[in-house]
């Protein structure tokens, strides 16, 4: 009988290692598999840093960008950056290709202006199309327009071009421009335009600046859009903004966030949950003229929305995410945002809709113009001092 049993656990216990055995390798496959999807693993880890939660390492994935602006992740190990001056780039399983794609339309390449954000469609992989924002110009004069597109990789150039929003005035002016776009969790198209350097038009929903429009994925507006029947441009969504250059959608509720620049203080991060909400730009702000001289004494005002954040002084934010992946402990639910000014990453905890607290990251690493968590799980960010693309890797991976 004992040796009976003895046998018996013998085979169970060898039983057991094995499918356990075989279970982890195929979860390190797997895992394997999804980090390579993009970018290869590389011998050295990289420079290594420090947060409340873990340390990570930052390892440059792809080089010799100018003036990257965003990366749009896409199956089969594809992933396209767009440049300011008007390229867009492709890079296939780590590699970048030695030519730009062809058929971008002409940008408005002054100061700010340029090519801008790039984002696909929720459903990428059936319809092909890809979101993009730029400057598009106008006899010496530039604004914010959405267009879509589709890739023929074989070409190596956009195909099917559609105009969907062009917005109005243009103006010779080089500054905020938005312009990030991004889809609900129901597929409408959200995206920005910045109050163009003229700040009382913020508050003026005749024109195009200072707003946040809301559209269905082939440009035409839905009917229940806030200002539809009603004074003011039926694309727009919310308005009184001065820059939103950040934006994602939360991954639980839904609810689109935003973040944007102030002038000398005053950058904010807000919820837009209120069709038709007026965020107060500049009839009350937290920041000051960049001549030290007063905007307004007013930092609340009925009727008017508050940020659920503001940074004062500016840091000057740009790309924002939400950290969904369980390769980054403790993260879980956070924004992370790039800074342009303080050249950094703000990870802000939040408990539902309030702030929490702030924790730097990457101080001085560059100037942090987008931050994606994408398809593989990690987040990368572009930082377009040096013209990279990066991956954040925790230490223990």
């Amino acid at each position: 009988m004992s040796l009976f049993t003895a046998l018996f656990l013998f085979l169970a216990v060898g039983c057991a290692e094995a499918l356990e055995t075989e279970s982890n390798n195929n979860g390190e496959g797997s895992e394997a598999d999804t980090t390579e999807e993009y970018f290869a693993l590389p011998e050295s880890p990289g420079d290594l840093y420090e947060s409340d939660e873990f340390d990570f390492h930052v390892q440059t994935v792809v080089d010799d960008l100018n003036l990257p602006w965003a990366a749009a992740f896409l199956p089969e190990g594809l992933v396209l950056i767009t440049e300011r001056d008007g390229t867009l780039r492709k890079i296939k399983n780590g590699e970048m290709h030695s030519d730009p794609i062809a058929g971008v339309p002409e940008v408005f390449a002054q100061n700010q202006g340029g090519l801008l954000d790039i984002e696909p469609h929720p459903d990428y992989e059936e319809n092909g199309w890809l979101y993009m924002s730029y400057s598009k110009p106008n006899n010496g004069e530039g604004m914010t327009a959405i267009v879509r597109a589709k890739f023929d990789e074989e070409a190596h150039a956009l195909t099917d071009m559609e105009e969907l929003y062009v917005g109005t005035p243009f103006t010779s002016r080089g500054h905020h421009f938005g312009s990030r776009i991004v889809f609900d969790h129901d597929g409408y198209m959200y995206f920005s335009i910045g109050d163009r350097g003229e700040m009382n038009t913020a508050q003026d929903l005749s024109k195009s600046n200072g707003s946040l429009f809301r559209l269905n994925d082939d440009g035409t507006i839905p009917e229940d859009n806030p200002f539809v029947g009603k004074e003011g441009l039926d694309e727009i969504y919310s308005y009184g903004h001065r820059n939103i250059q950040g934006m994602a959608v939360h991954p639980e509720t839904g609810i689109v966030w935003t973040n944007e620049h102030g002038p000398r203080g005053g950058d904010e991060i807000n919820i837009n949950d209120k069709p038709g909400a007026n965020y107060g730009w500049p009839e009350i702000t937290y920041g000051i003229n960049y001549d030290g001289t007063t905007i307004t004494e007013e930092t609340h005002r009925e009727g008017m929305e508050q940020p659920v954040h503001q940074y004062t002084p500016s840091i000057a934010p740009a790309g924002m995410a939400f950290v969904t992946s369980d390769k980054y402990p403790g993260w879980e639910g956070n924004a992370l945002i790039g800074a342009l000014a303080y050249q950094l990453i703000s990870r802000v905890e939040l408990d539902g809709n309030e702030f929490v607290q702030e924790e730097r990251l990457v101080e001085e690493i560059g100037r942090i113009r987008h931050v994606i968590e994408a398809p593989d799980g990690y987040i990368y960010f572009l930082n377009e001092s040096n013209g990279t693309l990066n991956r954040i890797l925790p230490a223990n991976n």
